[in-house]
């Protein structure tokens, strides 16, 4: 049964949460993710909030096939982005789970009126 004082020790730990979700979002602002391919020839960098900050082309394959050094481009910001998130679910999931937590396991037949 939750009691006055119960929903006050609940209020408290859910500002608690949300401080810790503000902190991770900044956090992953300024979380920053490379991906490679063509064994480092092509080089992308993706931030935290899945946004692509920097990419890099090794001058020596511009003389390839176009479609070569598209498919290497893409090869690498797909593994950036799939790399920032994965560690931004990660991030986040710590985040939600010192929620559950906090909140324990509640039940509307706890509530009291």
């Amino acid at each position: 049964m939750i009691t006055k004082g119960n929903f006050h020790n609940i209020i408290k730990q859910a500002k608690n949460v949300q401080e810790k979700l503000e902190a991770t979002q900044a956090e992953l602002e300024k979380l920053e993710v490379e991906g490679q391919s063509g064994g480092g020839m092509v080089v992308a960098k993706v931030n935290g909030k899945q946004e692509l900050l920097y990419l890099r082309i090794d001058p020596e394959i511009l003389s390839d096939d176009v479609e070569i050094v598209e498919d290497l481009i893409v090869a690498a910001v797909n593994q950036g982005l799939t790399r920032a998130g994965k560690e931004s679910q990660k991030r986040m999931a710590g985040v939600s789970g010192s929620m559950l937590g906090a909140l324990g396991d509640l039940n509307a037949s706890d509530i009291s009126e």
